[in-house]
Order: C-alpha cells, then structure tokens, then sequence
C-alpha cells in the first residue's frame, strides 16, 4: 500500500477542482475578504435581535480587559459590581482589574516554585515537568482561582490601583516574569539533587518571590492596603466611607458568600461521568486556598441553574469557547449564522466530546450571563451575554448567545446553590474529586 500523496493524484484533485463553478466562486469570494463574512447565512442575520424577555438589574457599561488575558477576573469583578452597584444605586464602577493580577501572580509564582520543588524527581524533560515551565504565570484563571484571591486579598475600586501599560498590554511582562522563574526553578531542582535542607529551600524561594513582587510593583503598581472611596449616586447624592482595607471593602461592601457557589461543567468525554466531581492536578494560584472543583452535570441542568439564577436577579459566571462560530463586531455566537458546510461543500461533523477529545475546542474564555430570553414554554431561545472587550461588538459590549450555541461550546456556569438541587450540592460538597492530568481539557484557563 503506497502512503504517499503521489504526483497523479493531486493532477487528479487539480482537475476535478479547477472545473467546478463551486470551488472557484468560493475561491474568489475568499481571496480578499475574512471568511466569517463570506460564509455568513443572510437569514441568520437579519434575524439578530437583542431583545430578551428576562435581563438582571443593575447593568453597566462593559469593561475592556484589552491585550490581557484576565477575562475570569473581570467577570468576577463584573459579578461583584452589579450587586454593589444595586446597593448604592450607582450608574457605573469598576473594580481594579490590576489589584487582582497583581495577587494572581505572586501567587501563581509560589505555586510553580512550589511544584518545581515536589516534582524535583522528575526528569527535565518529562511531560509534567515541560507542562510547569511552559506558561506558569500567564493571565488566565478559573473560578476557584478567583475565589481564593477574593477570600485573602479582598477588591479595591478601579481609582486605588489603576490600569496601567503592563496591565492592559501583559505580554512583555509576563514574558519577563517567566524567563526570570524558570530559571528559580533551575536553581531549586539543583539544590533538591543536592540535598539541601527543606529550610535552606524555602529561603531560597522567599528570595526569588521577592524578586517577582519588585517587578509586579514596577509594572502594576503597589497595592494598597488602607483607601477611602467616594463617589455619587444616580441622584447624585454623595457617597464616603474611609479607612478601609481591601478585604472590608469587599466583605461589607459586596458582601457575597463565595463558598456558597458551585462550579458546573458540562463535559462529555469518553473517560467522564456525569454528577461526578473533578479537579486538575498542578493547576491553581493559592496554595493554601481551595482547590479547582467541577460537577459534571447535562448541559439542561447548567441552564435550567443558570435560568433559574438570572430569573432571581443574579448574574451567572461562565466559561465557554468564544472563538468558535462568533462574530466579534454583530457580537453573535450562533452554530447557524455561518453556513461552512454549503460554502466548502464539506461536512464538519464533530460532536461536543470529539472536539474536546481531538484537541479542537476547549474553554478560552469566561463571561458573564446578564439575560435570558425564554419562550411561551419557559424554554431558553438565546442568552444575554456581558463581555469585557470594551463597547464596540455587539449591543455596546453586550452579546448573544444562541441556545444551540450554549450546548455545544459553553462548558462552565456558577450558581449559587439555592438554584441546584439538593443532591447535586451535596454531591459538589462531599464527595471526593477524580484527579485529572495537568494537561486535560478540563485544566484549561479562560483568557
């Protein structure tokens, strides 16, 4: 059996491919314009309407994470400002989008030198070993990452830490960081293979944590640790609390009980159970904080939660593949509106667990659900959907989110628990969590 692609073959595919009508017009059509534009079915896009039945109160104007990957903390902080929007009646605020970043990677950089040191028995070149140096402090989180920098470090308003260049643009920076920790982990698995004192090790670490908190302060900033925040209302009636630190700022200011939140998956892999718990092995920020946990559930169950949510007046946090059949500038995330199909002739006909098997989708990328809009049945027909790239895409920031959509490429959602039933919280809660490797799927951060 010959395996190569001989020479009267491809005259063959030249041939047949050359005299069709199909292939040249689509070649045309695509030659000088983005195929997103080409391929778009004209009947699904007259019909976008950013009308929705059920909207949350209290939306702002949408954030702007910009050349970052910190989409998980923005729809965190875009959770958090709703509910203390509502509370002093604001028209707008942000919460510091670096005060966060700065935390999350001091500690992410204790977390990898950390896991350097247990794993200082493992070859260079092992797998796990190349997983850890390639991308230990890079801008994407999970919910229980977020979480845990709540939980110990509080939130400030934007104006006591604000954006700055690094911030906004954390490539270079982030590059920097990295090199500079590789090497720590060189010098730390040497003084492992020789033996050194596990006191001698930590003495070590703490030198080279220093070192990360001297260039985070360079490029973020310091963070305070006492501030006073002022501001007005929609009345404009006037608004002061003073002396407070990060941490009473969000406790008696925000006020939500995180641990009351569970993390929903929908992740059907050959090799995952449904009302199963998760974690991933080697993936996290804070050590001492809790680790990553997910319920797999059917994707029925993550919406009727989430519906149930949104119906209550609260906002969902989620996680889901942004990058798949969604138009940046209409701000549309449909399995319909582009017709790839008719347009090559070609049939692409992954299912949900393929894609995640073969390494074509996983979660990029966490929102945050503002509305619903529900059929006569109660049934969801497509999903509002708070961003944070700024106000250009969609309705000034805001987009849709078919209901077909959210089957196949949404994989998270966090509800509080009074939306799930009483069996699966207690499952969430107590049952013992089925390790994953580091590089599953199901390991992947949100940028």
């Amino acid at each position: 059996m010959e395996n190569k692609i001989d020479l009267k073959t491809i005259e063959n595919f030249r041939k047949e491919f050359n005299s069709s009508k199909h292939v040249r017009s689509t070649r045309n059509a695509t030659f000088r314009n983005d195929l997103l534009e080409v391929a778009m079915d004209w009947d699904r896009y007259r019909k976008i309407d950013h009308s929705f039945s059920n909207i949350v109160s209290g939306e702002m104007t949408a954030t702007n994470q910009k050349s970052s990957g910190r989409c998980w903390g923005f729809a965190g902080l875009n959770l958090f400002r709703i509910f203390l929007g509502r509370k002093y009646n604001l028209k707008n605020f942000e919460f510091s989008q670096s005060y966060f970043m700065f935390w999350d990677k001091l500690e992410k950089s204790n977390y990898f030198l950390e896991s350097i040191i247990n794993t200082a028995d493992k070859g260079w070149n092992s797998r796990l070993i190349m997983h850890l140096l390639d991308n230990p402090i890079q801008d994407g989180g999970q919910w229980d990452m977020w979480v845990n920098l709540v939980n110990k470090y509080g939130v400030v308003p934007q104006t006591e830490m604000p954006e700055s260049y690094s911030s906004s643009r954390s490539m270079r920076m982030n590059r920097l960081i990295t090199r500079k920790l590789r090497e720590n982990a060189s010098i730390l698995r040497e003084s492992v293979s020789k033996n050194a004192s596990s006191s001698d090790i930590q003495e070590k670490k703490i030198s080279m944590l220093k070192d990360i908190y001297k260039m985070l302060t360079i490029h973020l900033g310091t963070p305070p640790k006492y501030f006073d925040w002022q501001t007005r209302d929609k009345k404009k009636n006037f608004i002061r609390f003073t002396d407070m630190t990060p941490q009473s700022f969000y406790q008696e200011h925000v006020g939500l009980k995180l641990d009351d939140y569970v993390c929903l998956i929908n992740c059907p892999m050959s090799d995952k159970e449904y009302e199963k718990v998760y974690t991933v092995d080697y993936l996290g920020n804070v050590l001492e904080g809790n680790s990553i946990r997910y319920l797999n559930v059917q994707s029925e169950i993550m919406k009727d939660a989430a519906i149930k949510s949104l119906k209550n007046d609260e906002p969902v946090w989620f996680g889901c593949d942004v990058s798949k059949h969604f138009h940046r500038e209409l701000g549309v995330m449909d399995m319909d509106l582009f017709d790839y199909d008719s347009f090559y002739e070609i049939n692409f006909g992954m299912d949900k667990a393929t894609r995640l098997e073969y390494g074509d989708s996983q979660m990029t990328h966490a929102m945050l659900f503002t509305g619903v809009d529900l059929d006569t049945e109660g049934k969801p027909i497509k999903w509002r959907v708070e961003n944070s790239w700024g106000v250009k895409g969609g309705d000034k920031g805001y987009h849709i989110m078919t209901d077909k959509w959210f089957d196949e490429y949404n994989y998270e959602v966090v509800v509080h628990k009074d939306h799930v039933p009483s069996d699966l919280f207690k499952l969430y809660t107590k049952e013992k969590a089925v390790r994953l490797d580091p590089w599953d799927p199901m390991g992947a951060l949100a940028k």
